[in-house]
């Protein structure tokens, strides 16, 4: 499987998910401010590097798990960048779920860009560094935060939430090991 085919595997699995909490919750998270996504993110990525530091978890979750909530928290943030955080939610899921494809599509195209300069470089990378380079990411979200989204020569947030992402999609294809006709 190509890297793109196996791309488009992962995202569509994470939005069967993303769907399926739609049904549940409607899009509730339209009232969260970007910093409360940036500390759900970490929540996540703080677990999954815990999990491979201690070999153990005590919630029956897999990291995968974690890795696709990393995808899918990501996507809302650039919703909510997109957007501004609501009061209430503004809404409905056929919206919400145009959007989340908006996204997931503009950072596959990113992806893709990047794989041809770097040379899928990432292919030969450990998940633990993937876990890293997410945490450093969620740390330099939250710092440009802190400065008030003010940047002296640094991307802004947005790079970072597209990098989260692709981070996460290749940390679950090797988990899931897509790429095994390479």
């Amino acid at each position: 499987m190509k890297t793109e085919q196996a791309f488009d595997k992962v995202i569509a699995h994470c939005r069967k998910i993303f769907e399926k909490k739609l049904q549940d919750y409607g899009p509730a998270w339209r009232i969260l401010r970007p910093q409360s996504l940036t500390d759900q993110l970490y929540i996540k990525a703080n677990r999954i590097r815990t999990i491979q530091l201690t070999g153990k978890a005590e919630i029956n979750e897999d990291i995968s798990s974690e890795f696709v909530g990393l995808i899918n928290y990501s996507i809302i943030a650039l919703i909510q960048l997109d957007l501004g955080f609501a009061d209430k939610v503004d809404i409905d899921n056929e919206k919400a779920l145009q959007l989340y494809d908006k996204f997931a599509n503009q950072a596959k195209q990113l992806m893709i860009k990047k794989n041809h300069d770097y040379g899928e470089a990432w292919k030969l990378m450990r998940v633990s560094s993937l876990t890293d380079l997410i945490l450093m990411k969620i740390f330099r979200i939250k710092q440009i935060e802190d400065n008030q989204g003010q940047t002296v020569i640094s991307e802004g947030v947005e790079n970072n939430y597209f990098d989260i992402i692709n981070y996460s999609v290749f940390a679950l294809i090797k988990l899931n090991n897509y790429l095994e006709d390479d």
